[in-house]
């Protein structure tokens, strides 16, 4: 078990991003991140740090390097090894992107998908065991009593618990958080990043996180990853950052949380 926790879940090796019209999004990178983690990227908007999350589960593809997903490389995956990788990444946006018109349920279920032909999702023939584990995911989230609701009828808030609730019942190892709190209120957002918390330690699933709020970022992660014009300017536990390290990342341009 030992060499298991040892070796690193999520690998970027010298990972280049390079645009189209010739912008650089991601420079060099290396990074290791350990199994059980939570941590949190940090820094100005446009500074890499989507680009980064979209690499990890291949949204985006790399121009220069490789990631390697539990020791095997996502960005050289094709067809059933690459839905097999994904498979253990959940990913959970700013926009929710949730099936409005469907119910709270439907919604979660989808989390299974990838389990699936496609002829049985299309049909909602999903399992009996899939659709308990869905329910038990919405209750981890306090949202059991909305299950039968449209998505379009919830809060911000509300949907935004549903899409991790969503993740819950793909069973991933690793949770990639895209800014999931930058369209909600302060109550809410501490709900929101308290349920990503507990997922981590109770479930042991490694969570990162994009987030602007320097002090969200203190108190829920365990180490911040400071990126600024797609370069890793720091690296380091929360309990060793300083607020000088901090404005190093935004280059004396500390963002109120």
């Amino acid at each position: 078990m030992a060499d298991v926790a040892a070796k690193p879940i999520i690998e970027l090796q010298h990972v280049t991003k390079i645009y189209p019209n010739g912008t650089v999004g991601l420079k060099d990178i290396d990074l290791n991140i350990n199994h059980g983690e939570f941590v949190v990227i940090v820094g100005l908007s446009g500074a890499g740090k989507s680009t980064l999350l979209r690499a990890i589960n291949r949204l985006h593809d790399i121009s220069k390097g490789n990631i390697l997903i539990d020791g095997e490389s996502i960005t050289e995956a094709r067809g059933k090894s690459l839905r097999n990788i994904r498979r253990d990444i959940g990913m959970i946006f700013q926009s929710f992107n949730l099936v409005k018109r469907a119910s709270v349920l439907r919604n979660v279920l989808t989390g299974r998908v990838a389990y699936y032909p496609a002829y049985k999702t299309t049909f909602n023939l999903f399992s009996k065991e899939d659709k308990q584990r869905a329910y038990e995911a919405l209750q981890r989230v306090d949202m059991a009593e909305k299950v039968y609701n449209r998505a379009d009828e919830l809060s911000g808030g509300q949907q935004q618990r549903v899409s991790i609730a969503r993740v819950l019942s793909q069973a991933p190892k690793i949770i990639l958080a895209d800014e999931p709190v930058a369209s909600l209120d302060p109550q809410t957002t501490h709900k929101v990043m308290t349920d990503l918390k507990k997922i981590n330690q109770e479930l042991g699933m490694t969570v990162i996180v994009n987030l602007h709020s320097v002090e969200l970022a203190k108190e829920f992660g365990t180490r911040i990853i400071g990126i600024r014009a797609g370069e890793v300017v720091f690296d380091g536990p929360v309990s060793e950052t300083s607020d000088a390290q901090i404005a190093e990342i935004y280059a004396g341009q500390v963002e109120e949380s």
